[in-house]
């Protein structure tokens, strides 16, 4: 009997024995590959560059950014038709393209650079980083107008916002809200001591955040009046004011022929740039302007051929 509990006893001790040693192997196992492990992801987020397939992001047909963007970048062909390639996701708005790159790590796409925060990164163009102030020296390329367009007529209220906008006082929000200004006239003098009523103005999501920015400092200079501002995008934004369903109009670039020959025409309020954005933890920190053509036209799919 008490052999046996001997025996018993034993055993019980060399297997705490053995199952100490267990669990100090896996113990020293398991820290030596987890430290493996977060130096061979440390060395590949610093010595390699991205890789997978290119997710290019970009805007709805009408949109202005869209159509500055192909036309700085030369994505469109000698008839100015657009080229962006086919399998582009298609995004509706500034902010649903800033969710989709931000959301995405192998995405890429583009926006007013007004519209920047820190969730997404904006890259460099052939070595410039995008800034309102590379926009306004002329070192940054990539820009284009933000306009407001009016038609024949233009009503006296309709008029007297948008010299609001044209003086130093609306020139001032401008460049708070980040963007160039464009005008030196002096400061805001309403055409009326009773002004009274409502100015209806649509169009372009990029020109949005800022012409919200400029009806509420007018609004609150003129408490009678009211500032409707409908977002939507530059070439709906033109034709609403060729039709007179607004009273201005916002877009986000040049007017076409087709547009002005029915009658609108277009104010510079300010200059904008377009930032070319990726993902926060895309590595790429600048890129070329032949390499953005490259990958908008379909022709660079991986960013493994970037490296």
């Amino acid at each position: 009997m008490i052999k046996a509990k001997k025996t018993k006893l034993l055993a019980l001790a060399l297997a705490a024995v053995c199952a100490f040693g267990m669990f100090a192997l896996a113990g020293c196992s398991g820290g030596s590959s987890d430290s493996g492990s977060a130096d061979s992801s440390s060395s590949e987020s610093t010595t390699e560059g991205p890789s997978g397939a290119i997710s290019v992001i970009s805007r709805e047909d009408g949109s202005g950014t869209r159509g500055a963007f192909t036309e700085l970048f030369g994505v469109v062909d000698d008839n100015d038709v657009d080229l962006t390639t086919t399998s582009a996701v298609i995004t509706n708005s500034t902010a649903v393209m800033m969710t989709t790159v931000a959301g995405d790590p192998n995405a890429i796409g583009y926006i007013s650079l007004g519209s920047m925060d820190d969730s997404v990164k904006g890259v460099e163009i052939d070595g410039v980083a995008p800034s309102a102030e590379g926009v306004k020296d002329g070192s940054y390329k990539v820009s284009r107008p933000f306009n407001v367009v009016t038609g024949a007529e233009v009503s006296d209220l309709a008029q007297d916002f948008l010299n609001y906008i044209m003086s130093s006082d609306g020139q001032a929000i401008i460049e708070e809200e980040g963007y160039v200004s464009v005008s030196e006239n002096g400061a805001y003098e309403p055409s009326s001591d009773s002004l009274s009523g409502t100015v209806s103005v649509a169009g372009s999501s990029s020109v949005t955040p800022v012409m919200e920015a400029l009806a509420d400092a007018y609004m609150a200079v003129n408490p009678d009046v009211t500032i409707e501002v409908n977002q939507s995008d530059s070439s709906t934004g033109v034709q609403n004011a060729i039709e007179g369903v607004c009273d201005l109009g916002m877009a986000s670039r040049e007017l076409k022929d087709s547009e002005t020959s029915q009658g609108v025409s277009a104010t510079v309020i300010a200059q904008d740039g377009i930032a070319i954005i990726v993902n926060n933890d895309n590595p790429i920190s600048a890129l070329t302007s032949d390499q953005v053509k490259e990958i908008f036209l379909g022709n660079v799919t991986d960013w493994s051929e970037l490296a």
